[in-house]
């Protein structure tokens, strides 16, 4: 095991009274370096585990050693491991409080309000985007509200599966595990047959469907660690989906397509993966008519549908949004609040895996 993999291990190890965060730093060799980086601890608050120490059973050792008193794993010529805050009297009813979750496109749209829903309720939240000014200002308007909670910028491609492999790597550096991924990063880019290139059908399969399949392989690595040493412990890996996931899309069978399979995805990953208490599941959402993917008024839905002549009649951008309005029973488009509440209770749930999840005002119901 490396020094990335320890991490998350100690860090469930110091949640035995309470999920925590945990730091890890690299080249701290002995208590006293943790001393020199401002780390007030006594002797019998800090652990040393030395090279001769067994590595085959390092688990089992770390196991036995950290007690409620522990504060710091050092590894001898690795690094260190030092416990973060517990969660002060957690309510029975959030079960997203103290958790580390992960959204992928998580500066704006969708991803932004997630990641805004999820931080109000307590969670530890890493913003993960290509997006790096707009990302960090929203980490700085999380932070603005003064909860005691974290919020952390890191850089992603989630096309790119050492981009992705780099970002859970970086979370549990920073906040010492992973207890949700939320893949919600994803593009679209509408067209029939013959308007869609084949370069532009291989960007939104890699972003859409092989992204997926990043996020849940790096981070399921991280909690299949986790599973080990705790088997209390429930971990989620979470697809924003679509509608178009559950039924066909005229002229957006690129999107819908890598939708359908990311549902294939979800069943298959969640059969492999709840032996660990990992739970896998998909959100289906409806149309967000308020984010920026519908209502962008020079790259959105509404101008791409209305330019491509998807909407029958329809002349203007208010037009293509009423004819989608009027399909919803419930009168409206999608709202973020809708996708958390959906989110909010899989990760509840400890009994329910491989599902489609959907939340689209009854637009696409369930057989």
């Amino acid at each position: 095991m490396n020094f990335t993999d320890l991490v998350p291990v100690v860090r469930i190890l110091f949640s035995k009274e309470g999920l925590v965060t945990a730091k890890a730093l690299l080249n701290i060799d002995n208590i006293e370096g943790l001393r020199k980086v401002g780390y007030d601890l006594s002797d019998d608050e800090c652990i040393t585990i030395l090279p001769g120490d067994d590595k085959a059973d390092l688990v089992a050792l770390l196991k036995e050693q950290v007690k409620s008193n522990t504060k710091a794993v050092v590894f001898d010529g690795l690094g260190a491991v030092v416990k973060g805050k517990k969660v002060d009297n957690p309510n029975p009813y959030n079960p997203v409080e103290g958790r580390i979750v992960i959204v992928t496109g998580g500066a704006q749209g969708f991803g932004g309000g997630i990641a805004e829903e999820l931080y109000a309720k307590g969670a530890h939240v890493v913003v993960a985007d290509l997006n790096h000014e707009v990302g960090r200002g929203l980490v700085e308007k999380l932070k603005s509200s003064k909860q005691m909670n974290k919020a952390v910028f890191i850089p992603v491609n989630v096309g790119d599966s050492d981009s992705v492999k780099s970002m859970i790597e970086t979370t549990v550096l920073e906040l010492g595990g992973l207890d949700v991924i939320i893949s919600n990063a994803g593009i679209l880019r509408a067209g029939g047959l013959d308007e869609m290139d084949p370069d532009t059908f291989d960007l939104m399969t890699k972003v859409n469907y092989a992204g997926y399949f990043y996020c849940a392989k790096h981070a399921s690595k991280v909690m299949k660690l986790q599973s080990q040493v705790d088997e209390n412990h429930y971990m989620d890996i979470i697809q924003i989906n679509s509608k178009s996931g559950l039924k066909g899309s005229n002229r957006n069978f690129a999107y819908a397509g890598g939708k359908f399979g990311g549902i294939g995805l979800t069943q298959s990953f969640a059969l492999e993966l709840m032996p660990n208490r990992i739970k896998v599941n998909s959100i289906c959402p409806g149309n967000f008519f308020d984010g920026p993917l519908w209502s962008d008024p020079e790259k959105g839905l509404f101008v791409q549908y209305l330019n491509a002549g998807k909407v029958p009649g329809a002349k203007t951008i208010e037009d293509v949004q009423a004819h989608y309005e009027k399909q919803v029973p419930a009168g409206r488009g999608c709202r973020v609040a809708d996708v958390a509440k959906a989110i909010v209770y899989v990760i509840n749930q400890e009994y329910e895996t491989g599902q489609a999840v959907p939340v689209t005002g009854g637009q696409e119901m369930l057989n």
